[in-house]
């Protein structure tokens, strides 16, 4: 019998750690809706052991379900089908029927439409769960954003309509943006492609009565054969950028064909399909314009949260091959995990997965912050104009905290996950490389998520902002006032250390201009991260958290993994820091100045 849940004593004792209370109050709007739906907690500890509970009951799924059937769910794939429609693998398909009979397909969405409405803490928690189990089943799990954008931006009319469906696990979804011509560059979006008949760009468009349709080509959709469809399209064509587009729901029909399944080298049970609409019949969310700039970048913050915790949960799947067969594999006549290079790479491959679940839950409590403060003031301000205006600038400060650390922990964790896979192969040696192990099969589903919801580049990109306007001083001047173990003390000099040397670092960058920035974004983003994650390591450390394990019973030293994993973290990369910020403040701009004569000229084809 395996709990993925339950094994994971890193998830149970932040469970624990973090100030869910806080969150939870705010999530349920202090309890108002107890004793009216059969989820709704009268308090926040009774809303704690409803998370216990459901984590539980979802390790038990994946432990002893899901993860069995992984393995020919990747080799099976899908299959398209003359019709244009899509057959999924049977193990993933039985995957999904058992989460909708556990009722976690609407795991954030509002008790009236049958969710749990549970925080995005402990969603993050539930997909690195899953994904651990299966990377290619957390892409439809974890695509719950689709009904939470339509929670929050529909009308009531299509909220009726199709959420109480997706909580009920009757339908999935997919968000429908890439094109042929605009993969990241979304606001280069038409909807484009050509008729199938005819090849002439396809369009969205009203008829007299006022109704949307869509004709058109969309390529690279996860789940592209799902139920309800997301669809980004071009309403206003006189409009290039982005303040052109609309959103739009298209249901699956005979008017969406799938044409094609394209042939990756990972995540084979998540079907990423190209689309063919014919004159589809759609129906506008929100207001027209606001398609991609409010819209979407809701839902693919949503989405970038979403797969770093798919990352983690493929890091730990990694990291738990390794250390077994290192624990059991025999060479010069003792078990691999003695010797110090590989000893070595598993402390490491630990310590990064530590490091990256702190910061995506970190990153998680402020989104759930940001979104709760945001709904108190809408729907219940309060009368008195002080507190109000606390209120907004608390609301502002974590939805500045929330554009930063969203793209950090997507690069961060996504990064270390690809790292931990091609660890893992390595501590296996010949072994890790055949299909034998698990771990080949990790590094292949490893590879897409530092590429898709956005790579790691625009990562960068949209983090280094938030790095150079003071946010991440905020954040850590924040983080900085906590109350730490006074054992901890050398640690945290080394931190305010590096701290200031980032300072340094930015002010070095702004003086060289946003094409400066752009180019040592990443060891500037890099920085940040490592010092971050160093405070909340610093701050796991100094928690009196009593971690019991549920396997035997007996009581884990929490404490002393916990400043041990803070200490040498922080001691290992207080260099790299220091490297970085020098990097930084060289000012070469070779990159910019010989780019031809570093790469030479574009090889001739053949």
């Amino acid at each position: 019998m395996s709990n993925f849940y339950r094994d994971n004593d890193d998830i149970q004792f932040l469970l624990k750690h973090i100030d869910l209370h806080k969150i939870t109050e705010i999530c349920v709007e202090s309890f108002k809706y107890a004793g009216k739906f059969d989820y709704a907690p009268a308090s926040s500890d009774e809303a704690i052991q409803n998370y216990n509970m459901v984590l539980d009951s979802l390790g038990q799924l994946a432990g002893d379900f899901i993860a069995p059937r992984a393995e020919n769910v990747d080799r099976d794939g899908n299959i398209l089908n003359e019709d244009g429609s899509v057959t999924r693998p049977k193990g993933l398909q039985e995957s999904l029927e058992k989460l909708a009979q556990a009722e976690v397909m609407g795991f954030t969405l509002p008790y009236r439409f049958g969710g749990l409405n549970f925080p995005n803490l402990v969603y993050s928690m539930a997909i690195e769960i899953i994904s651990r189990a299966d990377a290619a089943l957390m892409n439809i799990f974890g695509l719950q954003g689709i009904a939470e954008t339509i929670n929050a931006f529909a009308s009531e009319e299509i909220k009726q309509m199709y959420l109480p469906d997706f909580a009920a696990g009757k339908v999935t979804g997919a968000m429908v943006l890439t094109e042929p011509d605009a993969g990241s560059d979304l606001q280069s979006v038409k909807v484009s492609g050509h008729d199938m008949e005819e090849e002439r760009p396809a369009t969205v468009y009203q008829d007299a009565q006022g109704n949307w349709f869509i004709r058109g080509v969309k390529r690279f959709i996860t789940n592209g054969c799902g139920e309800i469809l997301l669809v980004l399209a071009r309403s206003e064509p006189e409009i290039s950028d982005g303040r052109g587009l609309s959103l739009f729901l298209v249901e699956r029909g005979p008017w969406v064909k799938v044409r094609r399944l394209e042939e990756k080298l990972g995540i084979h049970g998540s079907p990423t399909c190209e689309l063919f609409f014919n004159d589809a019949p759609a129906k506008l969310i929100g207001e027209r314009q606001r398609g991609l700039i409010t819209y979407v970048m809701s839902l693919m913050n949503g989405a970038r949260i979403g797969i770093a915790a798919q990352s983690l949960g493929i890091a730990e799947a990694a990291f738990r091959v390794a250390r077994d067969y290192a624990a059991s594999r025999k060479q010069f006549g003792v078990v691999i995990e003695k010797l110090p290079a590989v000893r070595d790479m598993l402390i490491d491959m630990k310590l990064a997965i530590e490091a990256g679940r702190a910061l995506l839950y970190e990153a998680s409590r402020v989104v759930d912050m940001e979104i709760g403060y945001a709904k108190w003031l809408e729907t219940n301000p309060p009368e008195d104009k002080d507190l109000a205006k606390q209120l907004k600038s608390q609301s502002r400060q974590y939805k500045r905290y929330a554009s930063m650390l969203t793209p950090m922990s997507k690069y961060y964790c996504s990064e270390m996950c690809n790292k931990v896979a091609y660890d893992s192969i390595q501590v296996l040696g010949g072994s890790g490389y055949m299909r034998d192990y698990a771990c080949e099969r990790h590094a292949r589903d490893a590879r897409i998520t530092t590429i898709y919801e956005g790579t790691s580049q625009l990562q960068v990109v949209a983090a280094v902002r938030g790095v150079c306007s003071g946010t991440s001083e905020n954040l850590l001047t924040e983080l900085a006032q906590q109350k730490f173990d006074p054992e901890l003390s050398d640690l945290l000099e080394k931190l305010a250390e590096g701290t200031e040397q980032l300072k340094k670092a930015i002010v070095f960058i702004k003086e060289n201009g946003s094409e400066y920035m752009d180019l040592y974004g990443r060891p500037l983003v890099d920085m940040a991260i490592d010092l971050i994650n160093g405070y909340l390591l610093c701050s796991q450390a100094s928690a009196n958290v009593m971690q019991v394990s549920a396997e035997n019973g007996t009581k884990i030293p929490m404490k002393e993994h916990k400043t041990a994993t803070a200490r040498r973290f922080i001691t290992k990369n207080a260099p790299r820091i220091k490297a970085s910020a020098e990097t930084i403040c060289t000012g070469d701009k070779s990159t910019f100045q010989q780019y031809e004569v570093l790469v030479g000229p574009v090889p001739e084809p053949g």
